[in-house]
């Protein structure tokens, strides 16, 4: 897979004896699988393992966390309370920004950092980063690097892993889907992974209140470029109209991309920050990491986000002609006057 070099981050792991483990701000299922996976890897070990992420569960892949020992940055722990590691160790996200303030508390540390990653966009992080570009998911990754320590995940692991690797893939649907990626799912699933119920606790759970946003939002869906591009956008106001958070909002811009003729999509949420979180989404040949990069954020080729200052609008329009770019099409006033 790639060209990790698996012994040298074997070899790096053993050295220490405590870790932190922690990932981007609202974590999805492959950062929170990927996370429970090292811990419980980290532990089977004789090591100890602490998770710390700097932003809360999203509702929606709660189910995760029950009977895990997973801790929110000054909720469940503040920084002077959490006893420094040997290590950090960051899965499923090399920029520093999406660490939110869990950046402070790596950099000011002085202890070493360990990174885990799949994704093409990059900050500095120093001498310790190991990168798969070739995988699918970070929970791949941490498949990987349980064949490399010779142990199995236990059924609950192999479950969020499974989670990890299922979803950000599209459900295997993605063209980042390989073979190696179906033989990992093949093996989590004789470890005990059970797809049918990751399915329903992910996908089948939805409250109504998430359901009647869904309707509201997709039901003024835009367009342009001769409906290439679509792109949906989540006020403050449709939240709190409907009872939902932004946590409710996740996958929505995939449906942008079911709309025959679309090539690329993004859906613009406004944060109870005033900020706006923009997924973006695309098809062969287009690439909205390039997009993302543009505005200090990254992922994928295909499936990218970034965070912009508000107002909404604002931000939008700034997302909008850059993807204009992107594409090579032209904004037209049909655009704008949407934005108006």
């Amino acid at each position: 897979m790639g060209s990790v070099n698996w012994s040298e981050l074997k070899a790096l792991i053993l050295r220490h004896s405590s870790f932190v483990i922690c990932s981007h701000v609202r974590p999805d299922a492959d950062a929170l699988g990927s996370e429970i996976g090292l811990q419980y890897l980290i532990r089977s070990l004789g090591r100890t393992a602490t998770i710390v992420n700097a932003s809360a569960v999203p509702s929606t892949i709660a189910f995760m966390t029950a009977g895990q020992d997973v801790l929110q940055l000054n909720v469940d722990v503040t920084k002077q309370q959490l006893t420094l590691p040997d290590a950090f160790l960051t899965v499923d996200t090399s920029s520093w920004q999406q660490l939110g303030a869990m950046a402070d508390l790596i950099r000011s540390s002085g202890v070493e950092h360990i990174v885990i990653d799949h994704h093409l966009a990059s900050d500095e992080m120093g001498p310790n980063v190991f990168r798969d570009t070739t995988a699918a998911a970070a929970a791949e990754m941490v498949c990987r690097l349980f064949e490399e320590f010779e142990t199995e995940p236990d059924a609950t692991t192999a479950d969020f892993l499974y989670a990890g690797i299922a979803t950000d893939t599209g459900w295997f649907r993605f063209p980042s889907t390989r073979s190696e990626t179906m033989r990992l799912a093949g093996r989590l699933i004789d470890f005990g992974a059970r797809p049918h119920e990751i399915y329903r606790l992910i996908h089948e759970q939805m409250s109504l209140e998430r359901v009647q946003l869904s309707g509201k939002v997709l039901a003024s869906i835009r367009t342009a470029a001769d409906g290439r591009l679509n792109w949906l956008q989540v006020s403050a106001a449709d939240m709190e109209a409907t009872g939902t958070s932004p946590a409710d909002t996740e996958g929505l811009v995939n449906r942008c991309l079911t709309v025959a003729g679309a090539e690329l999509a993004f859906i613009a949420v406004e944060l109870p920050t005033t900020q706006i979180k923009f997924s973006l989404r695309c098809r062969e040949p287009h690439n909205v990491a390039e997009l993302a990069g543009r505005f200090s954020g990254g992922g994928h080729q295909l499936a990218s986000g970034c965070t912009l200052s508000g107002p909404l609008e604002t931000a939008v329009q700034k997302v909008l002609s850059a993807a204009h770019e992107i594409m090579g099409t032209a904004a037209s006033a049909n655009d704008l006057e949407a934005e108006s």
